[in-house]
């Protein structure tokens, strides 16, 4: 069995095992998309999406997948929905990808949406997780989880629920299914770049 195939039966299993965990739906659809199997790939970020309709990443390959699926009409749809939310959202790269996808398709780019005034108690705080549900009662971490630049980083731009999502529930899963040893330098980078993923850090880290 290739690396690639095993990693897809790790994250089938995942998902399988907890089918309300966004990571691993998320996870196996962006594998199964590297694998070639754009129909099965749109199935995970489609689950994903029920899980979590706010996911803007998710939309962007899923449009993606159901282009290389040819299914054009349907992909138009998505990426439509989805630039509208990552738009709403304030997701900038998922939200440029949709929009060039949208033009080059043809099909009509939405509006950007106007500002609408904040009429109603909040924290002050934006959280910057593609898919967190918080909205205004998203609360930042108190100091830098980490002791380093993705731990200023985190406190920066991602709120404490979502945080706690990852670091309580989901990072848990990712260890004991992947079995990472986060003794190994392979294990630390697999959980790292999981958990980059997770919190929507498309860019390099600034080490």
């Amino acid at each position: 069995m290739s690396q690639l195939a095993e990693r897809i039966a790790q994250f089938r299993k995942m998902a399988a095992d907890d089918p309300d965990n966004e990571l691993g739906h998320f996870r196996l659809g962006q594998l199964l998309a590297e694998d070639g199997q754009h129909a099965e790939a749109a199935k995970s970020f489609e689950r994903t999406l029920e899980i979590s309709p706010e996911f803007s990443k998710a939309f962007q390959l899923l449009g993606e997948s159901l282009l290389k699926a040819g299914q054009r009409d349907k992909a138009v749809e998505v990426l439509t929905r989805g630039y509208t939310v990552a738009d709403e959202r304030g997701d900038r790269l998922p939200k440029e990808a949709m929009g060039k996808l949208l033009k080059e398709l043809g099909a009509p780019v939405p509006q950007p949406a106007a500002t609408a005034a904040d009429d109603g108690p909040g924290t002050g705080f934006r959280c910057q997780r593609p898919g967190c549900m918080e909205g205004k009662r998203a609360k930042p971490l108190p100091a830098p989880p980490l002791p380093d630049d993705d731990g200023v980083r985190i406190q920066q731009t991602i709120c404490s629920a979502c945080w706690n999502l990852w670091f309580k529930d989901l990072s848990i899963k990712v260890i004991n299914e992947l079995r990472l040893d986060l003794s190994s330098e392979f294990g630390q980078q697999e959980y790292d770049r999981h958990m980059r993923e997770f919190l929507g850090f498309e860019d390099q880290p600034n080490k």
